[in-house]
């Protein structure tokens, strides 16, 4: 039976990595989610990549808008493909935050 008081150290290590970019990181906070969005488009990133960034984006005003804008800027250099798989998984990652935000409300 797995210990609940187990370290996670793959997710402790991606914690530490983020909050080390965000320390040496000038960006703005809006500038800084939409460039992580074009990365994971890059990547070809799972929906829980980008439901990691949901939140975020919500908080510092980034819109749906900004990143449509962000995907059409990035397909020249990452292509159709991967910009139709990151719109898909944007599309899935809301609807889980979606999910989420209607359960606990319940």
């Amino acid at each position: 039976m797995p210990d609940d008081t187990q370290e996670t150290p793959v997710l402790d290590t991606i914690a530490a990595m983020t909050a080390a970019s965000l320390e040496r990181c000038d960006l703005s906070a809006d500038v800084l989610v939409l460039v992580r969005i074009a990365a994971l488009a890059a990547v070809d990133a799972r929906p829980v990549s980008y439901l990691a960034h949901v939140g975020p984006a919500v908080e510092v005003g980034v819109t749906v808008e900004d990143v449509q804008n962000v995907l059409v800027a990035v397909a020249p250099i990452v292509g159709t493909a991967r910009v139709m798989s990151a719109a898909i998984n944007i599309a899935e990652a809301l609807g889980i935050a979606i999910a989420v935000t209607e359960a606990e409300s319940e």
